[in-house]
């Protein structure tokens, strides 16, 4: 083989590389470009949908900041109140329990005066019943202790047979009071 014919046949497989090439090349700009239009359809799909969304979210963040821009002194006032009444509950609250403490101490004093007078006049009631009891009782047995041979007397002169008599048993239940 002749060297024109070697390159011959370089230039010639040359040849059919570039064609195959070019063709590879038109294959992919086809491809791209086919893709390219279906991107910028869907581009402008997303585009048209979500258009809207982004400028009624523009808006609702606008009106947002504007109400938070609003409403932020209000708040901080209501959370200084807050912390105003707290603190005045709380002091309100030390007051209200100093004062139940001082009644409660009052409540203590008085009612043990009270159990103390209490226990004295029962202790006094319980003497004095002593007394009664002792004062008229004692009196009483002896009436009772009259009264009963008074009554044997009676009885002994009533019976008219000394043998008939039975013999007297003193009952001593009737002579305590």
């Amino acid at each position: 083989m002749s060297h024109e014919n070697i390159e011959l046949a370089f230039v010639a497989i040359a040849a059919l590389a570039l064609v195959t090439q070019a063709i590879i090349l038109l294959a992919i700009y086809l491809g791209i470009s086919k893709a390219a239009k279906t991107f910028i359809e869907d581009f402008e799909d997303i585009r048209t949908s979500v258009l809207p969304v982004v400028s009624s979210t523009r808006e609702l963040v606008r009106t947002t900041r504007e109400t938070i821009t609003r409403l932020t002194p209000k708040v901080e006032a209501t959370v200084t109140d807050a912390t105003e009444i707290t603190r005045s509950l709380r002091a309100q609250a030390v007051d209200v329990e100093t004062s139940l403490e001082q009644v409660l101490e009052r409540i203590r004093r008085q009612t043990a005066r009270i159990d103390s007078m209490c226990s004295n006049t029962l202790d006094a009631v319980d003497r004095a019943g002593a007394y009664v009891t002792e004062a008229v009782s004692k009196p009483v047995r002896q009436l009772n202790g009259l009264l009963a041979s008074l009554k044997a007397i009676v009885e002994s002169l009533r019976a008219s047979d000394p043998s008939n008599r039975e013999p007297s048993v003193h009952d001593d239940r009737d002579t305590f009071v």
